[in-house]
């Protein structure tokens, strides 16, 4: 079936970073939020680099704004294989602008893409963007292979762009 993003960026004048994922989750999709399934990483990891709590979808987007942290995703609209949320079950992708994006937000210094499906649709439909595209490991659940404390130490890059502008 043939699903549209259902939500749109978080981003203002203050965003330094852009963290890019694939498309939401299913569970994304029902919380209407970037990555709401209780088990995936991603909140937890910018819990621990700040040392702050986000329990919550409002607490969450005020962090990431107040901190400079743009969240989008690579693909605009896709298919997805029913009931599976793995990158590996979307196929006929169509992008984001995100070159306009980067144009209207102009204080991003560097994208960061949190999984390869991210990355490679980033990188391959827009091989010229006008700042570094960085390559993080998945946060999802589904992508088990690498643990808590070195996915944490991968997205330690974000608050060093943070910390440096």
């Amino acid at each position: 079936m043939r699903l549209e993003h259902p939500f749109g960026p978080v981003a203002d004048e203050r965003s330094k970073v852009l963290v890019l994922g694939s498309f939401p989750s299913i569970r994304s999709f029902e919380k209407n939020f970037y990555y709401a399934h209780p088990r995936n990483q991603f909140w937890p990891i910018m819990e621990k680099l700040f040392g702050t709590e986000l329990p919550d979808r409002d607490s969450r987007r005020a962090f990431a704004l107040e901190k400079g942290i743009a969240l989008w995703d690579t693909y605009a609209s896709l298919v997805r294989s029913e009931n599976n949320s793995s990158d590996a079950a979307l196929s006929e992708t169509v992008v984001n602008d995100l070159p306009g994006f980067l144009k209207e937000h102009p204080g991003i210094r560097r994208v960061f893409c949190t999984g390869r499906k991210a990355f490679d649709g980033c990188r391959k439909r827009f091989p010229d963007l006008p700042v570094a595209c960085t390559l993080l490991p998945s946060t999802s659940p589904a992508y088990a292979a690498m643990k808590f404390e070195d996915k944490l130490e991968a997205y330690r890059q974000i608050r060093e762009v943070l910390d440096a502008h």
